[in-house]
């Protein structure tokens, strides 16, 4: 079972780290087995910033590309040679940064060094969707909103996730922890036995509501005692 630890803390506030929960875990009997790091972009986008492009003329010794001076937010200026058909003088866009580590639909990766095309400098990337694993399109390079401050990471703009999400080799008597509400349940407990008492944390329903109750279904418990309550929702017109 894949138990995510961002999830978990959704539940109860955690004072130790992944590594640390785990050993915790195991000894209240949710043996982990392992811990993977999860990204929502491989890589995260580290070193990928909003680049202002100042300005763009023709490349003196190539046709199909461009010359750009760009404003990465340092206070200082960078020459970036561009092959994108979209570059234009006042766009911001997406700029991957000397050192950032990118990585190919195979997974592989690659880092974004200084060089020279065609006898230009060139200090870093300007990137489409697809050179930085948020879609498809490479036709051009991405342009983002002209509001957004040069320097800005990218990766808070789209929300890149970083996970460790724990593998649990859970055993079939214990049905109380196939969830991750049921695991919090568990580190509480074992953190109240070494005299650390943690909130659980309800999930909220403050935004839950119902739409129609015109669609009645009759419900018959034959045994209240052994199923003292029972809810569920309808949902209609799914496709």
């Amino acid at each position: 079972m894949k138990i995510s630890y961002n999830w978990l803390k959704q539940f109860i506030k955690l004072p130790e780290n992944a590594e640390t929960t785990g050993e915790l875990l195991t000894d209240l009997g949710l043996e982990v087995e392992g811990i993977d790091t999860f990204q929502s972009v491989k890589g995260g986008m580290a070193g990928v910033v909003v680049g202002h492009v100042l300005s763009c003329e023709a490349h003196p010794n190539a046709d199909r590309l461009n010359l750009t001076r760009m404003n990465l937010g340092n206070g200082e200026e960078v020459q970036i040679v561009c092959g994108a058909p979209n570059i234009a003088a006042g766009q911001k866009v997406p700029v991957a940064t000397i050192g950032t580590i990118l990585y190919d639909e195979k997974g592989e990766s690659w880092e974004i060094k200084k060089g020279k095309i065609r006898g230009e400098e060139s200090y870093g990337m300007i990137c489409s969707e697809k050179e930085l694993g948020l879609g498809q399109s490479h036709e051009g390079i991405m342009v983002m909103d002209n509001e957004l401050v040069p320097g800005t990471p990218v990766a808070e703009l789209f929300e890149v996730e970083n996970d460790e999400v724990f593998e649990i080799g859970l055993t079939p008597n214990r049905a109380d922890a196939m969830s991750h509400w049921g695991v919090a349940r568990d580190l509480k407990a074992g953190y109240q036995q070494q005299g650390k008492f943690l909130e659980l944390i309800t999930p909220s329903v403050s935004s839950f509501h119902v739409d129609s109750r015109s669609l009645k279904i009759q419900i018959k418990v034959d045994d209240s005692n052994l199923a003292p309550r029972y809810c569920g929702v309808t949902i209609s017109d799914v496709k």
